[in-house]
């Protein structure tokens, strides 16, 4: 068997308390998916089963959500951006968010609203789509070093959109200081102080992926997985989706695993001091979803109780479970997934040709009796980029 190094620092959870979040639970969960339910095109995007992967890993299954066939943007995102618009406007018009559609909002809003946002690209994208479903405005501002793809789909979307010559998180700063000046409407996944309501709903509206997943690994005949890794930029979907496995499975219960990338490994550092840590500079990771350096408080706060262990690792994980999804094994499906989207099958496949992988295999807890859930959070966001990792072999797993 071939074996090679990948870089994975793996960090146990010192802080965790099992204690789960009203805020992220099955509840809540369930309100969010019945709203996505009543939006034309719902249906649940595919979980599928790595059977032949599992075999060659040495578990019992790997179960992998497919985000890029969601409502055909290619990425998970717009479940967080759509129901927070939602929740918003419901507000403003004091409307019922379960008897909401789309159509009725459309003829009740008076006034044409502003939506204003940060993204590396896919929550922008989620965001612009939600704003032209209502007939309303979407200004869209992401990092330098963005990919014009994820820009001219944003652009497609009749949003305005923006790059800056700042990281991720000084855009969004700005962001707010330019929403304030022109009275727009800021949907962003972080949260800081006196902005929680809608960080809230987004990572709400998150869990409708995990509220599926459930359902379908029921349906399959599946009890619970015991493992899930869970990709983090702010820490947004990893906090909506862990709040409510813990809330189904109970924490004690699922080996949850938080992986980023060492170039903004923020959650990483946070959960190896207890509190946290912001990291800062470009950040130029390939897991451009994942290019985050200050971690959302209401998502670390149930990582920090909840998750079992946290992750970094270098790009080339990534890119091995990119290639890894796109060229399935056996019979097993194929997965088109980005590089924020494979990343939790790089850890998988990089264990297992890593040198040191039966400790690394001890470490993580899994054996063969271990059903591990993925999501893949999105496709090809980044066509070109994608070829070049999947076919040109760019950021190798060796050299």
């Amino acid at each position: 068997m071939s074996a090679f190094s990948l870089k994975i620092d793996i960090a146990d959870n010192r802080y965790f308390n099992g204690e789960t979040s009203p805020l992220f639970s099955r509840r809540q969960a369930q309100q969010a998916r019945h709203f996505h339910q009543k939006i034309t095109g719902y249906q649940p995007t595919p979980l599928y089963a790595l059977k032949d992967l599992s075999a060659l890993l040495g578990v019992k299954n790997i179960l992998v959500k497919d985000e890029s066939q969601r409502f055909g943007l290619n990425a998970f995102k717009m479940l967080g951006g759509s129901y927070a618009i939602a929740r918003l406007l419901c507000e403003k018009y004091q409307l019922n968010i379960d008897d909401f559609s789309f159509d009725t909002l459309k003829t009740t809003i008076k006034e044409k609203m502003t939506f204003a946002t940060t993204t590396d690209g896919n929550h922008g994208r989620g965001v612009a789509w939600a704003a032209k479903q209502l007939g309303q405005n979407a200004v869209v501002y992401m990092p330098k070093g963005s990919a014009q793809e994820r820009v001219d789909a944003i652009l497609k979307l009749g949003a305005e959109c923006i790059v800056t010559d700042m990281n991720y998180d000084d855009t969004v700063r700005y962001t707010m200081k330019v929403a304030q000046e022109n009275g727009w409407e800021v949907v962003q996944d972080t949260a800081w102080e006196g902005y929680t309501k809608i960080p809230t709903w987004i990572m709400q509206g998150y869990a409708t992926l995990a509220d599926e997943a459930v359902e379908q690994m029921t349906s399959m005949g599946i009890t619970r997985p015991t493992h899930v890794f869970l990709q983090a930029g702010v820490g947004a979907m990893a906090g909506g989706v862990l709040g409510y496995l813990v809330d189904v499975y109970g924490a004690s219960n699922l080996h949850s695993v938080v992986v980023e990338p060492e170039l903004a490994d923020c959650l990483y550092r946070s959960g190896v001091k207890g509190h946290i840590v912001n990291v800062g500079g470009d950040m130029a990771t390939i897991m451009a979803g994942l290019a985050c350096g200050e971690p959302n408080p209401l998502g670390w706060e149930v990582l920090r109780n909840c998750a079992t262990q946290f992750i970094s690792c270098q790009d080339a994980v990534a890119a091995l479970g990119m290639r890894v999804l796109g060229n399935p094994l056996g019979h097993d499906p194929r997965v088109i997934s980005g590089e924020s989207g494979a990343v939790g099958t790089g850890i998988l496949a990089a264990v297992h040709y890593h040198p040191q992988r039966d400790a690394l295999m001890q470490k993580l807890g899994l054996d063969r009796d271990s059903v591990v859930l993925v999501i893949s959070t999105e496709g090809d966001t980044d066509a070109k980029h994608y070829r070049e990792v999947v076919w040109e072999g760019k950021h190798p797993a060796t050299r």
